[in-house]
């Protein structure tokens, strides 16, 4: 493949605002360009499979529109013992979620598709493991209160309340935020001069995403 200086800029395949500022914060110039794909239409073995084929999915359902950008395409699911934790339905989902993952360890699964031409695609996999204090009903009433597990994958968002339940992470912390940064970084590098977002990397904050 040939890496050239990117002139143009990416097109975020996702709605995400955490991905999004991830990406503002690194410096990258975007075009957000959500693709709306039914994931409970997807069939699949493994949670990794299904991040894969999701993240694959969007950036194919947007590619035509862009055949001259480089497109990123997403997508994070929490798995426990095999189990697809998506986003909940409601606040008693959202109950049962955070009551599972309560003093266990989980894992968050990110897929990553890059797509620079019509017939070259980059896909991969990041796995982070998180393990999770022992969570009281009141917390967990506290929190679901708050309305911040609604439209988050497992129920919780790591950088806002949810991060005092936590009790270790092994792997890339903001692969569970959302995008596992260091290997799109590696994927992107394969197409396009990343040197300036490499740069910027010590700008992420925990506590500002």
């Amino acid at each position: 493949m040939t890496r050239q200086t990117q002139e143009k800029p990416f097109v975020l395949v996702s709605a995400s605002p955490r991905r999004l500022a991830i990406l503002k914060k690194l410096g990258a110039d975007l075009i957000v360009a959500p693709a709306h794909i039914d994931e409970n239409a997807i069939p699949y073995t493994t949670p990794r499979e299904l991040a894969l084929k999701a993240a694959y999915m969007k950036i194919q359902a947007r590619a035509h529109e862009w055949p001259q950008h480089i497109l990123i395409g997403c997508d994070t699911v929490v798995a426990l013992d095999g189990r697809v934790f998506g986003k909940p339905c409601n606040a008693d989902d959202a109950r049962a979620m955070l009551r599972a993952l309560s003093g266990r360890r989980h894992s968050v699964i990110s897929g990553v598709a890059v797509k620079a031409t019509p017939s070259s695609v980059l896909l991969d996999a990041v796995e982070t493991l998180v393990t999770f204090r022992p969570i009281s009903n009141e917390e967990i009433e506290h929190y679901v209160q708050t309305g911040e597990p609604m439209d988050k994958a497992g129920a919780y968002a790591i950088q806002g309340g949810a991060k005092n339940f936590v009790e270790s992470i092994a792997g890339d912390y903001w692969n569970v935020v959302g995008l596992p940064v260091q290997r799109l970084l590696e994927m992107l590098e394969e197409f396009t001069d990343v040197s300036h977002l490499k740069a910027n990397l010590g700008r992420l904050r925990e506590n500002e995403i």
